[in-house]
């Protein structure tokens, strides 16, 4: 057995949950506030998700220390509060490299350790794998343990409930730990969170002492019916008739989420007790951000953050000098706004990240936060729409994903003017695969009579803002990146830009280039250095990806030997849609064009700056001239 060295950081001593479990359970405390600092040092030092992962410190502690991982199975949700469970399971050492490029992810991996059973980057997962796991446990006849954790926020989703109404009926051995903090990334909303706060104020919130005491103080020889009832506590004590026993749940709590001794007591007694026949869920309330102290508080702003001082707890950003697409978007949706009442804004609970909450200071009553329900988000504006309503629904291309379906059945089978305005599009950083928006342009441009566009700045970004206000006949898209525009003066006019039609930007010859989105100032550097080989090309902003401007096109395929489509998006996008239309008016058939698409590879690419991404699919200045020289030689 491995000595533990009582002169030493206890943290330091820790490589693996087996050798946390070596500790006295008089020790965690001290183990859990080391943990939820060395978190707070590592996370000031490259940035990252803090908030979350501060909050269950006790709970990951607890955890490991109770179950056997990783033969136990443990699912987090999201993975937003995997920083202390990286840390605890052997990459203590490599928090430096996180979200760095070639270093450990932000999120759950499945590649880069066993202890990730289930990679997340988006919410309300964990219930429904932990479920697939547990079921398949009992197929192969395995004796594991099987545990998942979802935060309060993620109850929002579909998805959640579908979970649990299914686990409630399969009645397979499931523990499922609600980690209840009232905020997600911002302010919890909807009827859950209301539940949840009216539970915690009618039931006890225990802790450690006073589930002894309302034990102890009962029995004439405390130790031994201490032992004889500790069973009986995890089914009477705490438990109650409400929601999630209706769904077919053994539910225990609220229990104080940040006593990890109270924690571990209930957790092994619900371990061991083969008596309860269904599944169970422990209802624990934590604090976000627990451990990071004013003057700075761990708000909605310190969900995930940049480098910060870890003693002043201010973050070291430098002031932007150029406005961010997400401002943009919501300074100008305002002005819209007040030009038209109908107008309003819809978000799936990321109203600062999509830039609703400015739109929100000048017409709260016309701005709805859903929660994390991106599928009734798109059906909810689809109802709006059908009475005359303009509905703007800011999204993020990621998490468009989780709404297609209603996207093509709700939305665009009934041409209804669904406005959808996605964020992040195209490659975000170092959030990695998971946010990465790759595949809109795929998913959405095989939707017939869809109007979609893509800025190649942030005046085009404003005239397609004043565009979509009269688009009242069928759905529109603009999709738009991460971070900064290119500094150019906004126009103080909101003059729209005809359906449809591109432009040119500057005329050459030989080789033509039509860029869709912001790699457009990639394709103005390259210019320049081909330039200096004394090539001159032609530079079109397609503006539209649907429908696509055929006379545009024609022109540029009749006029150079060589057409490029340049996106930020994956294969079977904008430039598919282009060669199509080449193929089919018999622009490829004479053997005088050569015509090549440049656009995300067919592999996700991991986390890195987003340069560094795009120096990787090829889409930077240097990409784009080895393309085009490559294609004059051929």
């Amino acid at each position: 057995m491995k000595a533990i060295k009582k002169n030493q950081p206890l943290l330091s001593q820790v490589n693996s949950p087996e050798d946390l479990r070596l500790f006295d359970i008089s020790e965690l405390p001290e183990i859990a506030e080391e943990l939820r600092q060395t978190t707070i040092e590592s996370v000031s030092k490259t940035g990252g998700h803090l908030g979350a992962g501060l909050g269950v410190v006790e709970l990951t502690v607890a955890l490991h220390y109770v179950f056997n991982t990783p033969k136990d199975l443990l699912v987090w949700d999201i993975g937003h509060q995997a920083y202390p469970h990286k840390i605890l399971t052997g990459r203590k050492d490599l928090m430096h490299t996180l979200r760095q490029g070639g270093g450990i992810s932000g999120f759950l991996k499945r590649t880069e350790s066993e202890y990730d059973t289930f990679g997340a980057g988006h919410s309300s997962t964990s219930i429904s794998a932990a479920l697939g796991m547990a079921v398949a446990r009992d197929l192969n006849e395995d004796d594991q343990h099987v545990v998942a954790v979802i935060g309060d926020g993620s109850l929002s989703a579909g998805m959640a409930y579908e979970a649990m109404n299914n686990a409630g009926h399969l009645r397979s051995k499931l523990i499922v730990v609600l980690n209840d903090n009232e905020m997600s990334i911002a302010p919890n909303v909807g009827a859950m969170n209301t539940y949840l706060n009216k539970l915690m104020s009618s039931k006890p919130f225990l802790n450690f002492r006073q589930i002894a005491k309302s034990i102890l103080h009962k029995m004439p020889d405390p130790i031994e019916h201490f032992a004889k009832k500790t069973k009986q506590y995890a089914k009477d004590i705490v438990t109650g008739g409400n929601f999630f026993e209706e769904m077919g749940f053994h539910y225990v709590g609220p229990l104080d989420g940040h006593d990890v001794q109270s924690l571990i007591f209930v957790l092994e007694n619900l371990k061991n007790d083969s008596g309860i026949e269904s599944p169970i869920l422990v209802h624990i309330k934590t604090q976000k951000g627990k451990g990071f102290n004013p003057p700075f508080s761990c708000g909605e702003s310190y969900h995930a953050v940049g480098k910060f001082d870890p003693l002043t707890k201010e973050q070291q950003k430098s002031a932007p000098s150029k406005p961010t697409y997400t401002k943009i978007f919501g300074e100008t949706l305002v002005k819209m706004a007040e030009q038209d009442d109908k107008i309003v804004a819809i978000t799936a609970a990321m109203p600062s990240g999509t830039g609703v909450n400015i739109f929100e200071q000048s017409f709260p009553e016309r701005t709805f936060d859903v929660g994390i329900a991106e599928q009734h988000a798109v059906t909810f504006a689809a109802g709006l729409a059908t009475q005359g309503i303009k509905p703007y629904v800011a999204i993020y291309s990621t998490f468009m994903q989780r709404a297609y379906d209603q996207v093509v059945h709700d939305v665009a089978i009934q041409n209804l003017p669904v406005r959808f305005m996605m964020d992040r599009a195209g490659l975000v950083g170092a959030d990695g695969p998971t946010h990465a928006g790759s595949f809109d342009l795929a998913f959405m441009c095989c939707l017939p009579n869809i109007v979609i566009m893509a800025p190649s700045d942030e005046i085009e970004f404003v005239k397609m803002l004043a565009t979509s206000m009269n688009i009242n006949d069928r759905p529109s898209a603009i999709r738009y990146p991460r971070g900064e525009g290119v500094g150019l003066s906004l126009p103080n006019e909101l003059k729209p830009i005809a359906i449809g039609k591109g432009k040119v930007v500057k005329k050459g010859e030989k080789v033509a280039i039509l860029n869709l989105g912001t790699r457009m100032q990639e394709v103005l550097k390259a210019s320049e250095i081909l330039k200096n080989d004394n090539i001159n090309i032609t530079i079109a902003d397609a503006r539209f990806a649907k429908p696509l401007d055929h006379d545009l096109i024609r022109e540029l395929a009749k006029n150079h030997e060589v057409l490029i489509t340049i996106e930020e998006g994956s294969v079977g996008g904008f430039g598919s849609w282009v060669a199509k239309f080449l193929e089919d008016e018999g622009l490829m058939d004479t053997g005088n064009l050569k015509f090549r698409s440049m656009c995300l590879p067919d592999a996700f690419i991991d986390h890195d700056t987003p340069y560094n991404m795009y120096e990787i699919a090829g889409l930077n200045s240097n990409g784009i001239v080895q393309k085009v020289k490559s294609l004059l030689k051929a």
